[in-house]
């Protein structure tokens, strides 16, 4: 086992379930609710505590089968099951089968197969989970009887609305829905329908039920969520026995609670749903169809950076061919993990690193390849491989292959050893030696790059386990001047690291591969498959931050010959296991080639003479140091797409647009102003900024805004004000705004004061402000890019109210009016103040 490393404890991979991994050792806010609720003390050895051994502690992992998991689900997987083991309680594998239009069995066995090799050393026996893989459709019997219990209690009704008149009933963030004119069914017109719905008379979309709750609660989930739909689909399980299908947020509480399920542990995005989770299971205990009562508690999700984790983009990746599949080893999908050969117990690690809490984050992909580089040096054996070869001929050696041994790994003993055979004609690496006398060098003024330590013309360099060979020649291509092959000559006294009396030591050490024995193979070397952190921010597109060089293929890999006879036997393996129906994977063989990075087998590999290796990691992470590269080649792609993400221009002239021009000033009225229900200091507005939907009517805007407390709702309703109207709309806790409402302030006199900006009487709401003195605004489209985002910074720290009480813009050199075609914009009484 190994030792613990500052606050991180790993645990090995041969852990049974015995072991707790330390992802759920590490004490969070969950775990500290199930040990208080329980009593149950967490162990890491089952011996600790024998009482626990009968713990009723249950969690579930429910994947809706109709995609390939991918890293954000590695965080529930882990947790999930991890949460079990310390509570030493079980962990149940379900499928969330409720819709059976995007559903596949090729999907059920892909999770499946995800889940057992994230949890691979964590279990004995078949699976991770406890008994049998469930599904929700197993349950679908009981659902539907707990269905027509909620409509006899008088909980839920048949709804005839169309879908879009159901969406103009729920009322908003902002305002109370209205109930159904159907609402008032009684239990019987209700029952009868729903059987109805169930027998296949009714057609899709003519009915769905509902349950009965309110529809003026604050909480929109709570405003009469449907229960059932209408799906004349075959189900892969159930066939055409049904045409009703249960929605999740009803299956999901009813599934948990007859599975015996005691803690659901969901991502952040169903916090809002747990009140309904809670609704369904407190109306249906009285019935007895279930008899559990569980537990719903959220976490947040894990994103990570220089990918995407949403499903239809990734299906886009895979659809319109930027990857080569599902399992492409770029891609963040656990099989794409998988195959470029990323240890199950690396993700576990990340995932523990990462942490459990509410707060969202983005985390760097390099904290992932830092887990990958942590238990793959641990964990691989060594190995030469020479990536870009050149031929080195020792010119006086005479004799036959010699041998050398070598460890496999540097620090386990266990691992035992490797022979490397040696002999007249090598290959190193293109870039151990440095050509002062080529292109190169003439690059370089004809001196070698500082600190440079391995092989130049005439110069000594020690091969790794061997002899300090010197370089006497370079044979060049008579075309381009590049060395084709050295001559060289070696010291037989400075064997396997001897520095014989009189020599100076040799600083530089390199690794080689024999020529004769040595087996050619191809490497794919992969990097990441996005340039921005953020794929998409700048543009709106996450392709137009794909990396061109995510993947570099080398066809002329040398490689020492003891990796192709591994690379055999696993081949074997695989082969055998098939037979008899196991699974055992190719990147399960993996290596650090050395002073090159960490390399698995390619499950493309078939032979000797057709061997493919996967770079899963860098020894150490070389793209911080590309960073500054990376942004300007994503800055010189947007130019290149007519996109200056500094400077945009407008209107085909070329010009540049100045900053405060770019920024959409609109006169608005705030129709509705109500306080935010989660923030004090928070208002939430309703404003009409002129747009107008499709059937020509108002289209009123959202706008959260930090006037709670600053200003009286009364004196706000129904004013007209200037909002900002083209920045990225931005969620204020759990509200989406889509505007900013400008006002000035004054805090010189202790309290502050705060005063929204007024419009002269006559201006229509959309009105397009204008600087007094300059050209017409000519506004972005959004403000969404960094390059924006700071351009509006520098406009809002420029606005100020002068002493007349006017809106103005100050630049260098003078100040500009914002204004209206009535006239400026003004205050009711601050003067000489900033507006933000």
């Amino acid at each position: 086992m190994r030792q613990p490393m500052k606050t991180f404890v790993i645990l090995s991979l041969l852990a049974t379930t015995a072991t707790v991994d330390s992802f759920a050792y590490a004490p969070n806010f969950i775990t500290k609710i199930i040990q208080e609720e329980s009593g149950i003390e967490p162990a890491i050895d089952a011996d600790e505590n024998p009482a626990a051994s009968i713990s009723r502690i249950k969690t579930r992992f429910p994947p809706e089968p109709n995609g390939y998991l991918h890293l954000g689900h590695a965080k529930a997987v882990s947790f999930n099951f991890a949460v079990a083991r310390m509570f030493h309680g079980t962990c149940n594998m379900r499928m969330d089968d409720t819709n059976p239009s995007k559903e596949d069995d090729e999907y059920v066995a892909s999770i499946l197969e995800d889940v057992k090799w994230i949890q691979a050393g964590l279990f004995e026996g078949a699976a991770p989970w406890d008994g049998h893989v469930k599904k929700t459709s197993d349950y679908f019997d009981v659902i539907y009887e707990c269905a027509e219990a909620l409509i006899k209690s008088g909980d839920a009704y048949v709804d005839s609305l169309s879908a879009d008149e159901m969406r103009e009933y729920r009322g908003t963030l902002t305002e109370p829905g209205k109930d159904s004119p159907y609402r008032s069914r009684t239990v019987a017109e209700s029952l009868d329908l729903f059987r109805k719905m169930k027998d296949g008379d009714c057609e899709e979309g003519e009915h769905v039920l509902r349950a009965k709750i309110d529809m003026a609660s604050p909480n929109i989930n709570m405003r009469d969520p449907a229960l059932y739909r209408i799906k004349h689909e075959s189900h892969q399980e159930t066939g055409d026995k049904w045409c009703i299908y249960p929605m999740y947020d009803f299956s999901h509480p009813i599934a948990d609670a007859l599975e015996g399920v005691t803690h659901s542990l969901c991502t952040l995005e169903f916090e809002d749903h747990r009140p309904f989770y809670i609704w369904t299971v407190e109306k249906l205990l009285p019935t007895g169809l279930i008899d559990a009562e569980p537990r719903q508690i959220e976490f947040s999700r894990l994103n990570i950076q220089n990918t995407v984790l949403s499903k239809r983009k990734l299906i886009g990746l895979v659809e319109e061919g930027h990857v080569d599949g599902w399992d492409d080893p770029r891609m963040p999908t656990i099989s794409g993990m998988r195959r470029r050969g990323v240890p199950p117990s690396a993700l576990r690690l990340f995932c523990e690193r990462m942490g459990i809490s509410k707060a969202d984050s983005n985390i760097a992909f390099s904290a992932l390849e830092d887990c990958i580089r942590l238990e793959m040096d641990d964990s691989c054996e060594r190995a030469f491989a020479v990536l870009q070869p050149l031929k080195l001929t020792i010119e006086n050696w005479t004799g036959a292959l010699e041998e050398f041994v070598a460890p496999r790994h540097p620090k386990k003993d266990e691992m035992g050893d490797r022979k490397i055979p040696f002999g007249k004609e090598l290959f190193i690496e293109r870039t151990d030696f440095f050509d002062l006398e080529g292109p190169e060098g003439k690059a370089n003024s004809g001196k070698a790059p500082k600190g440079y330590k391995r092989l130049l013309p005439g110069g000594m360099v020690r091969l790794r386990y061997a002899y300090v060979v010197q370089c006497n020649e370079i044979i060049r291509d008579p075309a381009t001047q590049e060395p084709l092959e050295l001559k060289c000559t070696y010291f037989p006294d400075t064997r396997a690291g001897v520095t014989p009396d009189g020599m100076q030591r040799v600083k530089g050490i390199i690794h080689w591969v024999e020529a004769s024995n040595g087996i050619k193979c191809k490497v794919n070397q992969y990097d990441r498959l996005f340039l921005a952190e953020e794929p998409g921010k700048s543009t709106g597109n996450h392709l137009d931050d794909l990396n061109p060089r995510s993947l570099e293929v080398l066809s002329g890999v040398m490689l020492e010959p003891s990796v192709a006879d591994d690379a055999m036997r696993v081949i074997a393996e695989i082969e055998d296991a098939s037979k008899d129906s196991k699974t055992l994977y190719a990147s399960s063989l993996a290596y650090q080639f050395e002073r090159s990075g960490y390399f698995a087998l390619d499950k493309d590999s078939t032979g000797r003479d057709n061997l493919v290796f996967n770079r899963v990691s860098t020894l150490r992470d070389t793209w911080g140091a590309d960073a500054k590269a990376n942004e300007k080649e994503i800055r010189t792609r947007g130019q290149s797409a007519g996109v200056d993400q500094k400077t945009p221009t407008r209107g085909g002239s070329g010009s540049v647009v100045e900053d405060a021009r770019r920024v959409a000033f609109q006169t608005a009225t705030i129709l509705e102003a109500g306080p935010h229900p989660e923030a004090d200091s928070l208002l939430v507005c309703k404003v009409d900024c002129g747009d107008v939907a499709e059937d020509g009517s108002a289209a009123p805007r959202t706008v959260v805004a930090g006037l709670a407390g600053k200003v009286a709702i009364e004196d706000i309703v129904g004013k007209q004000v200037v909002a900002v109207t083209n920045l990225k709309p931005a969620k204020m806790r759990g509200i989406e705004s889509t505007a900013m409402l400008l006002a000035a302030s004054d805090d010189s006199g202790g309290a502050e004061k705060v005063e929204l900006l007024m419009v002269p009487e006559g201006v229509p709401n959309g009105e397009l402000l204008n600087l007094e003195g300059k050209e017409d605004s000519a506004p972005d489209t959004m403000m969404k890019s960094k390059g924006a985002l700071k351009a509006f910074d520098r406009v809002k720290a420029a606005l100020r109210v002068n002493g007349d009480g006017e809106a103005t813009w100050v630049d260098d050199a003078s100040a500009h009016r914002l204004v209206t075609t009535k006239g400026p914009v003004k205050t009711d009484s601050l003067k000489d103040t900033i507006i933000q």
